[in-house]
């Protein structure tokens, strides 16, 4: 036997020796080796979303017109900054043209919270706060927006939302904000691993011990089962519980309905990490997060408080977390419920019309969102962020084109911010960027500085036709919210299309090449997608440029596309 074989074979048997070592030791910490196993490597969404609900909180089906602070102010921002930009935006007709949200994205926020723990404007640059802020930006017709991160910071070191979403969907609401943007800086993924259950404890207030709930009343599914453990107190408790292993459901009997103390008694974790579990109370969310913590004493306990009924009540204990997804889902989708409810609650409270809050998800395409994003909010990233040049541009197209299919009223595809007026695009290319959003039924908010829109300048009167092109907006804002789809191509030209909800068809050409390309297309060959609903014309079809305005009736159109340049029609029936 060579050297090399029993060098190999002694690593081979140091692994396996390993691997076994864990799997015991898993199994000895009421884990499910197998279903941990499963998880390594996976990454798109396992829980079942099929019967869940689309998020619905009552914002406008079509995409947000507006404004963002980022890539004009960035870490520079202030209320005064952010009050010219919204007049400016009365000033140059953007707000005529749809364009109402005024998003102020991150470095809004003081480093502290307030004495309440509640989030505040930064006491130096936004000396009004933002309640007053709102206000003003209100008075013009516009609406605010704000901004925070799924993490423990905001991606500029500020305080976030993670753990609080209620407080600060609370405030937020109360301040008359109608845009969220919640980021994905200082993410931490929620754990797959559970702890072992030794028993649940549930009190009133004030009270102690009305009802125990021991692992011997719980019913099972999955691989969750009652395992021995020789460190608890009680020697057993519930176990498998981890990676979507299984559930342990209790049923039980209560005389008096109200609110409870729900104490978890469970073992504390081995690998001295962080732990998750969901408890469905009557179908009801809570979430229990288990510190990672020394372990000088084997046992530890978890409170929340729950609402009871009268009678019959149900308890499930379960970790649907198997993959980064998974967590993504949960947390934003939490963010989401907190938004929904808190709109609502102020609007009964104050006796106002309700303002529903866009709640916008960004988590930069990382978790397939466009699989979940429906049933967690209004808008979803479906990439990193946009930058002001033509690769940029063309790359976040290329990822979102593909994504038709997911888009419907009130949840839309995101590429991010326009750039139209940033860097160093040309004028074509500026056309070809918004003209592609539009067709893409994404959100057209500006990146740009609106303020230098009023200074007369010829590139400044190109800027502003580009982005307040009525026929494309049209296009953008149709309520049937149907994105376009890549249907063909003819060399380096995409040709691209969406159906509209007077029954027209909105069609591009998309020349991604760096030369003047040539196309020849018969408009009958649209009748070939059934996405497309098209329905083919004895007469001709009548032909809308939509960027040169001219109007004319054929069946096929021919025309010379120029360099990173598009040419888009409305298409109706002669």
């Amino acid at each position: 036997m060579t050297a090399f074989l029993i060098v190999l074979i002694t690593l081979l048997a140091i692994l396996l020796v390993g691997f076994i070592t864990w799997f015991l030791a898993m199994k000895a910490d009421g884990k499910c080796p197998l279903c941990m196993l499963k998880a390594l490597g996976r990454k798109k969404l396992t829980i079942d979303i099929k019967k869940e609900p689309d998020y619905d909180n009552r914002v406008d089906g079509t995409p947000i017109m507006g404004w963002s602070s980022w890539n004009t102010l960035r870490n520079h921002i202030s209320e005064e900054a952010i009050l010219e930009t919204a007049q400016a935006m009365v000033d140059t007709g953007l707000a005529d043209a749809g364009y109402r949200y005024v998003n102020i994205d991150d470095c809004w926020q003081s480093s502290m919270r307030n004495a309440d723990g509640m989030l505040q404007g930064d006491l130096e640059s936004f000396p009004s706060g933002m309640e007053a802020l709102c206000r003003k930006i209100n008075a013009l017709g516009l609406k605010m927006g704000l901004y925070s991160s799924n993490g423990t910071h905001t991606c500029e070191d500020l305080p976030a939302s993670l753990g609080n979403e209620v407080l600060d969907a609370k405030t937020i609401a109360s301040w008359g904000v109608e845009y969220w943007k919640y980021d994905f800086c200082h993410h931490q993924r929620l754990s797959g691993s559970t702890p072992i259950i030794e028993y649940l404890d549930l009190n009133q207030p004030g009270n102690h011990s009305q009802i125990k709930l021991t692992p011997r009343d719980a019913k099972f599914t999955g691989r969750a089962k009652i395992v021995k453990v020789k460190d608890l107190p009680s020697g057993k408790g519930i176990g498998f519980l981890n990676h979507a292993a299984g559930t342990a459901t209790f049923t039980f009997d209560v005389a008096a309905g109200g609110t409870y103390i729900l104490t978890i008694h469970n073992k504390k974790n081995l690998l001295n990490s962080r732990q998750y579990m969901q408890v469905l109370v009557n179908g009801k969310l809570h979430e229990a997060h288990f510190p990672a913590g020394r372990s000088f004493t084997p046992d530890a306990r978890l409170q929340l408080t729950v609402t009871l009924k009268a009678g019959k009540n149900k308890i499930t204990l379960c970790n649907p977390v198997v993959t980064p997804a998974d967590s993504s889902y949960i947390q934003y989708k939490r963010m989401g419920q907190a938004l929904k409810e808190a709109s609502a609650d102020w609007a009964a409270y104050t006796h106002r019309e309700e303002k529903p809050i866009t709640y916008s998800i960004c988590e930069w395409g990382f978790a397939a969102p466009w699989n979940w994003g429906a049933k967690a909010g209004n808008m979803w990233r479906t990439t990193l962020d946009i930058f002001p040049n033509w690769r940029s541009i063309t790359a976040l197209y290329n990822r979102t084109i593909k994504l038709y299919r997911y888009a419907s009223p009130g949840h839309v595809n995101d590429p991010d911010m326009l750039e139209v007026g940033n860097g160093k695009l040309t004028p074509e290319e500026n056309k070809s960027h918004f003209t592609l959003w539009c067709m893409m039924a994404a959100p057209l908010v500006l990146g740009n500085d609106i303020r230098k829109l009023q200074d007369g300048s010829k590139k400044s009167a190109v800027i502003l036709d580009i982005v307040t092109n009525k026929s494309l907006i049209l296009i953008d804002q149709d309520p049937l919210v149907k994105p376009a789809k890549k249907i063909g191509k003819a060399g380096p030209i995409d040709i691209i299309a969406r159906p509209l909800a007077n029954g027209d068809t909105a069609l591009c050409f998309f020349n991604k090449s760096g030369k003047t390309k040539p196309i020849d297309f018969d408009l009958n060959t649209l009748r070939e997608d059934q996405y497309l609903q098209f329905e083919r014309s004895a007469t001709g079809y009548e032909i809308h440029d939509l960027w040169s305005d001219d109007r004319f009736t054929h069946d096929k159109i021919a025309v010379t596309i120029p360099k990173h340049g598009v040419k888009a029609y409305r298409i109706s029936k002669g």
